[in-house]
């Protein structure tokens, strides 16, 4: 885990966006765990199973060990003395499910079937430059891993991604974009870097998020 900022009191677990979203909104996310230090809160940024720099190979992947892990993670900063908090991007709503917290905070969080249908679109239109044959329909458990969003998955990862959706264990806090129709609690003018060509940064966007994270841990008890 990276840490930044107090490893006592209040610490937010941060769960990352899934596959290449990852790539893309790194560097926005540790600028707002910078920025959520100087607020007085700590933080912490694991690394999934076959995901950033663990040795398990991406194409041994399963929802469940993700969720085992960002638990695992929990425990570990709650050992260590922290208060957690946790807080999830995008497709990381899906996996904070196990995990215990004093309360939770979503920014744009996403169904996992909608990230399966992003994932076949990309690979079908990857496929047709290319020239070559691609049928979602022939992905099934059992089957060999598959290629998608420049990712080896396994195809059981694909299928539970399929039914997951993010947790609504209260005390919750959804951020969204202006642009996205979902209800939420607040909603921030912003581009979607996990949207854009090239990984991105938006200092400014970083440092309004993490205010209303810190505001809100100081709500549930930071």
């Amino acid at each position: 885990m990276l840490r930044f900022g107090l490893t006592t009191g209040a610490v937010v677990l941060l769960a990352m966006p899934l596959f290449e979203e990852a790539n893309r909104t790194r560097a926005l996310i540790v600028t707002m765990l910078r920025a959520l230090a100087e607020h007085g809160i700590g933080a912490a940024l694991p690394d999934l199973p076959g995901t950033g720099e663990s040795l398990v190979p991406t194409e041994a992947a399963r929802l469940e060990d993700w969720r085992a892990a960002f638990a695992a993670a929990e425990e570990q900063v709650t050992r260590g003395g922290g208060r957690v908090h946790i807080a999830s991007l995008r497709g990381g709503a899906l996996v904070d499910t196990r995990a215990n917290c004093a309360g939770r905070w979503h920014f744009a969080p996403v169904a996992g079937a909608a990230l399966v249908r992003d994932l076949m679109r990309a690979r079908q239109a990857s496929a047709r430059e290319a020239g070559e044959p691609f049928d979602p329909a022939a992905i099934a458990p059992g089957g060999p891993p598959v290629e998608l969003a420049g990712n080896l998955l396994a195809p059981e990862l694909i299928d539970e991604l399929k039914g997951a959706v993010p947790t609504a264990a209260a005390p919750l806090r959804t951020v969204r974009l202006l642009t996205e129709a979902a209800a939420a609690d607040h909603k921030i003018a912003a581009r979607p870097l996990w949207r854009r060509a090239e990984p991105e940064n938006n200092p400014a966007l970083a440092r309004e998020l993490a205010a209303d994270l810190a505001a809100w841990v100081k709500t549930c008890g930071g």
